[in-house]
């Protein structure tokens, strides 16, 4: 019997929730932009405008946008270095509508789409000096194999990146975010994008993807090493840094 993984917090085989996970990203491409905007209030921009300082970008470096989906985290790289972004996505869909967006805002240069797994990036060892993923892992169906994958492919001295929903550390707060999480949300999915039960999905996709610490380990023991994290609105999102030496 195939191992089983969560698709939400259904428990599914693993082919069968990176197949979902896709049809999911195909129904919201077209209002993943906007809908991102009204779940946060705006607050995913500077979240991922941090991220990037974090970065630490200098040179010519060449930067990994893991499940870069749209290429908003890309075009903020492109923007503000001059790095070389390759944005790499599982779903055509959003691929698709990232380099449109690019495409709109005049921002051509540097930057590459590739379509690929997280679990078997199409990049030879030691290619990237950096590796972002922003609000993608917790989408990954075999989690571990993707750092170690993001570990093989940073060349020594770079850093690989992962902003994420976590687990909120402020008891009030949790209350509230889970009202809003699974109230909410799937409103606003289905009055937005049409579609109530993708994000249904992930809100529940948050709960069940590892924590602050948990994530910290599987870094760990994917081979980076400095592992640190820090939280941003209580936890409602973390940010993990880990270093290849």
């Amino acid at each position: 019997m195939d191992e089983e993984t969560y698709f939400g917090y259904e428990r599914v085989p693993p082919q069968a929730k990176t197949a979902r996970v896709r049809a999911v990203f195909d129904s919201v491409a077209d209002r993943y932009d906007l809908m991102n905007d009204f779940m946060s209030g705006g607050l995913h921009r500077l979240w991922k405008r941090w991220a990037v300082e974090l970065l630490d970008l200098r040179g010519a470096s060449t930067v990994l946008d893991l499940a870069g989906g749209t290429a908003d985290i890309a075009r903020l790289i492109q923007a503000r270095s001059d790095a070389q972004v390759i944005v790499c996505d599982i779903n055509a869909e959003m691929l698709t509508r990232g380099r449109d967006r690019a495409l709109d805002a005049g921002q051509v240069e540097r930057l590459d789409y590739v379509l690929g797994n997280a679990e078997a990036l199409p990049l030879p060892d030691a290619s990237m000096d950096r590796v972002i993923i922003g609000f993608g892992l917790r989408n990954v169906t075999r989690k571990a194999v993707a750092l170690a994958e993001m570990q093989r492919v940073l060349r020594p001295g770079g850093r690989a990146l992962i902003l994420e929903f976590s687990q909120v550390r402020a008891p009030l707060l949790a209350r509230v975010y889970d009202t809003y999480s699974f109230k909410v949300l799937p409103l606003l999915g289905k009055l937005v994008a049409g579609d109530a039960d993708s994000y249904r999905y992930l809100a529940e996709s948050i709960r069940v993807h590892p924590d602050q610490d948990a994530l910290k380990l599987m870094m760990e023991r994917a081979g980076f090493e400095q592992v640190r994290y820090m939280n941003l609105l209580a936890g409602v999102v973390a940010v993990h840094i880990g270093c290849k030496l």
